[in-house]
């Protein structure tokens, strides 16, 4: 009975340390992340955020990776849902970091790409084609766009391609760092301050596995406790 009472006391500290880590373990799937804004920012999509606290993260797929949502701070609002390409740096940093194409005059920052805090890649945004050969032209840098509208049905398959400032279409594995660099990397300023979210929904694959584990181990103690009363 003593030995049946202490691995029941066991399985319980190892159930709420599973509960405990799987925020964590969340966070690191979608890189949810509420980044504030002190300026408006235009995102792609023909729309511009005002500044604020918003929610950046991971489309919830296992399928592809670089699909980004936009939500209001407490998720109840969605503002847009982004198609992007890897974007890699050499050296991950501790914070998060959210580059912008430059634009003249006072026009708002346009979203570049979004890195998330311990990652040497991050998400680069791809435009609709008229604006990203807008603003390949305006920041004489090369924008990634869309040569179809996203639509809920085709959102990852949409083709992408590199545009110049020069006004040309190339391959986007030919004209972007989409794989790990070999040298350092120059980062554009950062103008947004941004803090990782300590909590966040949990994911419901992981949950199914850790409470599968749970169960099995459950059964494993009460069988060694059968067996010794």
């Amino acid at each position: 009975m003593k030995f049946a009472r202490t691995a029941w006391f066991v399985l319980i500290l190892f159930l709420v340390g599973l509960v405990a880590g799987i925020p964590a373990l969340a966070d690191q799937w979608n890189k949810k992340t509420i980044v504030t804004l002190n300026q408006p920012m235009e995102v792609p999509g023909n729309m511009t955020l005002n500044a604020g606290k918003y929610v950046f993260k991971l489309l919830d797929s296992a399928a592809n990776r670089h699909i980004v949502q936009i939500w209001n701070e407490d998720e109840t609002k969605l503002f847009t849902t982004i198609l992007a390409i890897p974007n890699y740096r050499l050296k991950p940093t501790g914070e998060t970091v959210i580059n912008f194409h430059e634009r003249p005059g006072t026009q708002p920052q346009a979203l570049r790409a979004w890195f998330f805090p311990g990652d040497n890649f991050g998400q680069e945004f791809a435009y609709p084609k008229t604006r990203a050969l807008q603003l390949a032209e305006a920041s004489n840098a090369i924008v990634p766009a869309e040569t179809a509208e996203p639509t809920a049905d085709n959102l990852a398959s949409v083709p992408l391609v590199a545009v110049t400032p020069s006004q040309k279409e190339e391959p986007i594995a030919q004209a972007i760092q989409t794989t790990p660099l070999q040298e350092t990397a120059t980062e554009t300023p950062m103008v947004a301050e941004a803090r990782e979210l300590p909590k966040t929904a949990s994911s419901v694959p992981l949950v199914g596995v850790l409470g599968l584990v749970s169960i099995l181990i459950a059964l494993g103690l009460w069988r060694i406790a059968k067996t010794c009363s």
